[in-house]
């Protein structure tokens, strides 16, 4: 709660856009950004979590380009139709079969028409003419023998239905499957709303079970994508029946489930004087009846299986030639619900939708059959406006204290874990029970308040965090100052005692180095090595103290606290040594003298501040434990090797292997220190180098315990398998010195170095 309180301007200012949302989302006025951005999620939503599986019950018979160029332009013969409806119904045995298009005229191919205008006319008296067309009369009326396929199949064909000023009507419209009063007042406030129609020639009509609308209703102020399919369409015209009428889609389901009628669910008004709503369409009777969800209009949000099209991998496609020439095996389709349609471009019946933008209209209506079918619906719910505000109201007050409480990596988290929620509540909600939620109020409300934070953060807070910067940034690498700032009230200047970890590296050679060099090359080969060196420090989290010539200080473990102090600082030596070997070998190939670095590490209690005079002062640390690290480097060149550590630093990095060398007293101090130099990782301690370092163990005790004679073999298999170590050559000399002195009780083992 205190935290709360002392950054309270800071949870106000990031509510802003929380409060400004709600208002423009509770105004009455449009919001065409937001729905905008909702329509552009929901499609997202929408591919993302596509079922992308085959649906074996629905199969589509494509009049297809290769359909086209085999049988000739559209529209075909009836007499193909007709074939092509005895195939599938009684061959193949479909279940179902329903044609999205639409037959307004009758068929004058066979030139029966024509006949007959010969007959009736000049040629009235020849009674031969009159008998032979009697006779070829059923074999020429095409309408007749289409009609005729359909007889006594559950066939359903389309009709569309038009809105003009001059009522377009042609064909014979089926009955409507709801009487005008079926919905309460204006039926134009439900549904759409129709006054002229294309429905099929009266033989046609009358031979098919049922008949649906193909109409695809796309809002003219919207993106022109198809999301939603209309299942009910009002007419009122002066030609046909008045009353709502069923889509194609609609009519071929009731046709496979066997539901004879349907009803509107209306659920009562939510205000005094408003329409009631219909809800959904109940399918059936009985409790078990299902029940379709509307959208606006009385529409169904189509819950696409795939991309769509014959490849799209959601339903058979199969060429209408191949029905027409028998290709099928007989019994194929049986129990089918068979769909002829056309994917031909020539034929325009080709939609854009959220899943592709050559959609065919004949799977827009195999969609919804499959969404009936299955009763896999998605909805729009009457309660998505306080579902709106609920998660606008939860995420913003979450953020305006997090955010404000954080730091700015753990508020960047907490952005992110937020923003994941709301998407990831709204696709779950989506893809298990089908709720289509808005979400673009809640996501742009959140990069707002995120924004809002940081920036009051930045130019607010971050005034304490620039004064550290400043304060620090003379001393202390940037990485480590950017992990300060998160915390200012941590870090001061002021001197503290605290365990750390100091390294010093000199460079061996630079002597002879520089006396080959003209002082501007040597300066740049001295600011390249201590870029390198320093880019290696920082790296693993030190801060470089000093330049000293041809050596640099640095140390671990502060300003900012890290209890891994010691392993970094032995990382770094250990990369430090092996980037001045790969300079050596070039400095080789350039005829220039070879240049190493011997490195001393010790970790221990020193004390760390801002330290100087009022002319000169800097972060840097000072102790004992800092002297002895200095004292260490100069010990490396003595024993052949380029790290040396203390023995409080081998026992805090355990996953290094390390190899004693000796036992030290150095100039300064009068306890002896055991000194140590990294050998590797212990992950990739090989059983050759470990074998090497059990027996370097029994030379060391031997040589402290004064057992020259014993330990001299083990050394002498030692030097046999590194003869150029010079640590070896070192203790073979101390070994045959030993040897030609008499025991001393008082010795402890230990060399003393009185140079610095």
């Amino acid at each position: 709660m205190t935290a709360v309180l002392r950054h309270w301007p800071r949870i106000l200012i990031t509510l802003v856009p929380v409060v400004l949302m709600l208002v423009h989302i509770g105004s009455t006025t449009g919001r065409p950004v937001l729905d905008g951005l909702d329509l552009f999620m929901a499609d997202w939503r929408l591919r993302l979590t596509l079922p992308g599986r085959l649906d074996p019950r629905i199969v589509i018979v494509d009049i297809d380009d290769a359909s086209l160029q085999a049988v000739g332009q559209w529209p075909w013969g009836r007499d193909k139709l007709a074939t092509l409806t005895t195939e599938l119904m009684v061959r193949q045995k479909a279940s179902v079969l329903g044609f999205d298009m639409v037959f307004a005229e009758e068929d004058r191919s066979s030139g029966l028409a024509t006949l007959r205008l010969l007959a009736d006319g000049p040629l009235h008296d020849n009674a031969a003419l009159q008998a032979e067309l009697d006779r070829l009369a059923p074999s020429l009326d095409h309408d007749g023998a289409f009609a005729r396929a359909m007889q006594d199949h559950r066939v359903a064909l389309g009709f569309y239905l038009t809105q003009g000023d001059l009522p377009l009507t042609r064909g014979t419209l089926p009955q409507p499957v709801l009487p005008p009063t079926a919905l309460p007042t204006d039926p134009g406030l439900y549904t759409t709303h129709w006054n002229g129609f294309g429905s099929n020639i009266a033989p046609l009509a009358k031979a098919a079970k049922s008949a649906g609308f193909i109409n695809a209703v796309i809002n003219p102020r919207s993106d022109g994508l198809l999301r939603a399919a209309p299942l009910l369409g009002y007419y009122g015209g002066a030609h046909g029946e008045n009353g709502y009428y069923e889509s194609l889609g609609l009519a071929v389901y009731r046709l496979a489930a066997g539901v004879d009628t349907i009803y509107p669910v209306l659920v009562p008004p939510r205000n005094d004087g408003a329409l009631p709503v219909v809800q959904a369409l109940q399918l059936g009777q009985g409790p078990d009846a299902p029940r379709v969800p509307l959208s606006n209009r009385t529409s169904m949000l189509v819950p696409f299986l795939g991309p769509g099209g014959p490849l799209g991998g959601s339903y058979l496609y199969i060429s209408a030639v191949e029905i027409l020439n028998g290709e099928l095996p007989a019994g194929e389709l049986d129990g089918k619900i068979v769909l002829v349609g056309t994917t031909a471009p020539g034929l325009q019946d080709l939609r854009a939708t959220p899943v592709g933008a050559t959609f065919p209209g004949v799977e827009v209506h195999a969609n919804v059959v499959s969404a009936l079918l299955d009763r896999r619906f998605i909805s729009l719910p009457d309660y998505a406006p306080g579902y709106e505000f609920v998660v606008l109201v939860l995420a913003g007050l979450a953020l305006a204290v997090g955010l404000s409480l954080m730091s700015v990596a753990q508020g960047s988290l907490l952005f992110l874990a937020v923003l994941g929620a709301v998407v990831g509540l709204n696709t779950w909600l989506f893809k298990v029970h089908g709720l289509v939620l808005p979400m673009a109020s809640a996501l742009v409300t959140m990069v707002l308040a995120f924004v809002t934070n940081m920036g009051w953060g930045y130019f607010v807070e971050a005034r304490k965090r620039r004064s550290l910067a400043k304060l620090f940034g003379t001393y202390v690498p940037r990485p480590l100052v950017e992990k300060m700032m998160e915390h200012p009230e941590r870090y001061s200047m002021r001197a503290e005692s605290k365990e750390l970890t100091a390294l010093f590296c000199d460079m061996r050679g630079f002597t002879r180095l520089s006396e080959t060099l003209a002082p501007v090359e040597l300066q740049a080969f001295l600011n390249r090595i201590f870029s390198r060196l320093s880019e290696i420090i920082s790296r693993h989290g030190g801060t470089v103290d000093k330049y000293m010539g041809d050596s640099v200080m640095a140390f671990w473990g502060a300003p900012v606290d890290n209890p891994d102090h010691a392993t970094l600082a032995v990382r770094a030596a250990v990369e430090m040594a092996q980037a001045m070997e790969e300079l050596s070998v070039s400095n080789r190939g350039a005829g220039l003298p070879e240049v190493s670095v011997g490195i001393g590490i010790n970790t221990g209690l020193m004390s760390v501040g801002d330290m100087g005079s009022a002319v000169r002062r800097s972060y840097t640390v000072i102790g004992d434990a800092v002297n002895l690290a200095a004292r260490l480097e100069s010990l490396s060149a003595a024993y052949g090797v380029s790290v040396v550590a203390s023995e409080a630093t081998a026992k805090a990095v355990p996953d290094h292997v390390w190899q004693e060398l000796d036992r030290v007293r150095v100039k300064g101090r009068q306890q002896a220190v055991n000194i140590f130099s990294p050998v590797g990782l212990r992950t990739e301690l090989t059983q050759d180098l470990a074998g090497s370092l059990a027996l370097w163990a029994e030379v060391l005790a031997g040589y402290r315990a004064q057992k020259a004679a014993q330990v001299q073999p083990l050394l002498d298999t030692l030097v046999a398998g590194d003869a150029k170590k010079v640590l070896y050559r070192l203790y073979a000399e101390r070994l045959a010195s030993m040897s030609s002195r008499p025991f001393d009780p008082n010795w402890d083992g230990a060399t003393r170095f009185e140079s610095k």
